[in-house]
């Protein structure tokens, strides 16, 4: 049974019982219908929405060619038994216009690893997320962890503003040969799809190299990059909330995070990583 389409507030006022939310930019996959399979016995009612959010795209970023797949979006979220489908329109998000916003601040940690790289993209994150839960007042929302610092921010948003939403964490889903699904995925050629099984082969080699601590860590998955001549924008160990790791080397479970270019798409993965030793500087 396909679901109801809203576009508007309004048309969201008239949801019952518990809500859970899985927020999307369309282009739906198995990993999207994963996130959606998992949210559907947390509430009674289930929203997806796609909104192509154009705040967290930079000048010269993809948001004009961002693949729109209405039809075969619509078959993915019925077959995830989607009670309603939230898709707006920009007005509808940003109801002032894109400039002269109130927006959310990620803070620190909006600064690193991929704050670094695209300085505004989790400000445009966390704004578009906030007002999804406003919009929709869900129980609770179920987010990915291949975008991981993405859901420390939102988890950390929605607990420091006290949102009242429980913010969950689905774990990546991969296609066979270990690649983490994404809708940029689309844009590799068969030569680059190749190549790009290295982000999550070189995580692998990290969590085997874990023993001898996450200068090991980050090592061993830097080589394993070089294997396939892929160049990461960075590697880092760090704790499991994105600091730094413990140094007592005391076993506790750490995060090991990559972003790389494989030819025009740039794709992240992450996996957890029981650390020892000392730490290490990051990038």
């Amino acid at each position: 049974m396909s679901p109801v389409v809203a576009r508007t507030a309004a048309e969201l006022r008239s949801l019952s019982g518990t809500v859970a939310l899985v927020p999307t930019m369309g282009a739906l996959h198995d990993g999207h219908v994963q996130l959606m399979k998992h949210a559907r016995p947390l509430a009674d009612t289930l929203v997806a929405s796609i909104f192509v959010n154009p705040t967290q795209f930079a000048p010269g970023e993809d948001y004009t060619e961002y693949p729109r797949t209405w039809e075969s979006d619509l078959e993915r979220c019925a077959e995830a038994g989607v009670d309603v489908l939230f898709a707006p329109e920009v007005a509808t998000m940003y109801p002032g216009g894109l400039d002269a916003q109130i927006t959310v601040d990620p803070g620190p940690l909006g600064t690193v690893l991929e704050g670094a790289a695209r300085p505004t993209h989790f400000r445009g994150v966390l704004t578009v997320v906030a007002k999804l839960f406003g919009l929709v007042r869900p129980d609770v929302a179920v987010f990915g962890e291949k975008d991981y610092q993405q859901l420390a921010l939102i988890r950390s948003m929605a607990q420091t503003l006290c949102l009242g939403v429980e913010v969950v964490g689905c774990p990546t889903v991969r296609e066979a040969d270990g690649l983490a699904m994404s809708s940029r995925n689309r844009y590799l050629t068969p030569d680059e799809r190749d190549r790009a099984v290295a982000l999550s082969q070189a995580l692998a080699a990290g969590v085997a190299a874990a023993a001898d601590g996450p200068e090991a860590v980050r090592a061993a998955a830097l080589a394993r990059l070089a294997d396939f001549g892929v160049v990461a924008d960075y590697v880092a160990v760090t704790s499991a909330d994105l600091g730094d790791p413990d140094p007592s080397g005391s076993g506790e479970e750490g995060r090991l995070l990559i972003a790389a270019r494989v030819g025009k798409p740039r794709l992240l993965d992450n996996c957890a990583v029981t650390l020892c030793g000392a730490p290490s500087e990051g990038n």
